[in-house]
């Protein structure tokens, strides 16, 4: 029996030294502050306007039962899904938050278009990924587009954020 105590020793030191963790490595880079999270009611305001996909599209309409047109229906969705009055026209609203690059969209900001050989002539809801929400008079539905469609790239006019 003596011969295993000086074995059985062995193996305990051994898986001792089989245990120790190595130090976790320090970097010198300097840290990047992670992104401001969003504003909760940006992000209720983007899923909302989602909610309203289909919708039937009428100019001058303010609600989903009767249809809505673009500054309707960002005029709707600010006021239930975050209790922001935004009323008027596109351009009246375009007055209104602060101006933002498009590389800064977050969901929730507005995107604006000259559709009209004017500028804030159309409005629409963005939601990431590089596309919003709007209630177009063409096909005659609330629906999602991409920013980089050609058609609405080439028309964008500013992107504004009504949330801090």
């Amino acid at each position: 029996m003596m011969p295993l105590l000086p074995l059985a020793l062995a193996l305990v030191l051994a898986a001792c030294g089989q245990l120790a963790v190595p130090p976790a490595p320090t970097s010198t880079a300097p840290r990047q502050a992670p992104p401001a999270p969003a504003d909760a009611r940006a992000l209720d305001v983007a899923l909302f306007a989602l909610g309203l996909v289909d919708t039937g599209y009428r100019f001058g309409g303010k609600n989903p039962e009767a249809g809505l047109d673009c500054s309707g229906m960002v005029s709707y969705v600010f006021a239930q899904a975050a209790g922001l009055k935004l009323t008027g026209s596109a351009a009246d609203i375009a007055q209104r938050g602060r101006p933002i690059e498009r590389h800064e969209l977050k969901p929730g900001d507005l995107v604006f278009f000259n559709t009209r050989q004017h500028p804030y002539s159309h409005v629409g809801i963005y939601i990431g990924e590089d596309r919003f929400v709007h209630a177009p008079t063409s096909n005659g539905r609330v629906r999602v587009e991409s920013l980089s469609k050609s058609w609405f790239a080439t028309r964008f006019t500013e992107a504004r954020s009504y949330f801090d």
